[in-house]
C-alpha cells in the first residue's frame, strides 16, 4: 500500500512538473506549428489550386534544371513558388499540386513543408516578421525589439494583426549577427534596430511604403552601410590581388593511370 502510495505521489509530482515546463515553453512564444493539417473553409482537400499560367513556364523552367528521374528535387523551389502565388503560405491543395507535378506520393511534399520552416501552412500577414531571438540578437535587445513590435501592433508573438496587414514570429539564427538586432521582414533584413526605428518601419509599412534594400541587399537603420562599424571602411579599399598560380613542372603532362595508382584505387 505504501508503495503504491508512493508511486501515485510521484505520478502526481511528474505530471505537475510536465504542466509547469508547457506553460514555461507556451510563455516562450505563442506559434504552435500545427502537427497535421487542420480543414478551414478555404483549405480543404476538395478546394482547388494551380499555378497562374506565368508560373506554369517558372515551375517547368525549374524542373528542367533535375533529370527526369529526380523531378523530386524541385519540391522545395516549386513549393516556394506556390507560396509566394498564394500570398505568403501554402494550402493543402498546392502542395498536391507540387506533388502532382515532380509524380510522387503527396506525402513526400508534405514532409517537406513540414520541416523546413520557410514554408508557412496557416495564413500569415502581408508583413511576415521574423525576429531573430538567438544569442547575439538577444544580447543587442531583440527583446526590446519584440516588445516594441508587440506593442506597437497590439500582437503577442505568434500572432497576426485584426486587419491581416502584419504577423510576428520569433525565429532562430538568420545569419546577420554582425548586425543584430534585426528582422527579416518578407524578403528583406532590416538590421541595427531600435525600439524606435522599428516602430517607424512597421508605420512606413502600414503606408504600404517600406525602404527600399541597400546596394548589398540588406539596410542598416542605423545609417550604416552593410556591416561596417561606426568609423566606415577601414580596410580592403582596393579589390586584392589574386593569390600567385601555383608552379606546374609537370606541364599537364600526367599519365591518369599513375594517379589512381597512388591514390590507391
Amino acid at each position: 500500500r505504501s508503495h503504491d502510495g508512493a508511486t501515485g505521489r510521484q505520478l502526481m509530482m511528474m505530471r505537475r512538473a510536465t504542466a509547469v515546463l508547457t506553460q514555461q515553453r507556451r510563455a516562450l512564444s505563442n506559434f504552435h506549428p500545427l502537427a497535421s493539417h487542420v480543414d478551414t473553409a478555404d483549405n480543404t482537400a476538395a478546394t482547388s489550386w494551380d499555378f497562374s499560367l506565368e508560373n506554369h513556364a517558372r515551375a517547368e523552367m525549374v524542373m528542367s534544371k533535375y533529370p527526369a528521374n529526380y523531378k523530386q528535387a524541385a519540391i522545395i523551389p516549386l513549393l516556394d513558388l506556390a507560396q509566394r502565388q498564394h500570398g505568403g503560405w501554402l494550402p493543402l491543395a498546392a502542395m498536391d499540386r507540387v506533388a502532382k507535378l515532380v509524380d510522387v506520393n503527396p506525402m513526400r511534399v508534405y514532409e517537406v513543408a513540414t520541416f523546413y520552416t520557410m514554408f508557412n501552412r496557416t495564413k500569415v500577414g502581408k508583413y511576415f516578421i521574423q525576429l531573430c531571438g538567438t544569442t547575439p540578437c538577444m544580447v543587442c535587445g531583440s527583446e526590446d525589439i519584440k516588445q516594441a513590435i508587440e506593442s506597437h501592433l497590439g500582437i503577442k508573438e505568434g500572432e497576426t494583426t485584426p486587419d491581416g496587414l502584419f504577423t510576428l514570429r520569433e525565429v532562430e539564427c538568420l545569419g546577420s549577427c554582425a548586425n543584430a538586432p534585426m528582422i527579416q521582414l518578407n524578403d528583406d533584413y532590416y538590421e541595427c534596430l531600435t525600439p524606435k526605428s522599428v516602430v517607424e518601419l512597421l508605420e512606413l509599412c502600414k503606408k504600404g511604403t517600406p525602404p527600399a534594400m541597400g546596394r548589398w541587399g540588406s539596410l542598416p537603420l542605423n545609417g550604416q552601410v552593410s556591416c561596417e562599424g561606426p568609423k566606415g571602411k577601414t580596410s580592403l579599399f582596393e579589390p586584392p590581388e589574386p593569390p600567385p598560380m601555383r608552379e606546374d613542372p609537370l606541364q599537364g603532362q600526367v599519365d591518369p593511370a599513375s594517379v589512381k595508382a597512388h591514390m590507391g584505387y
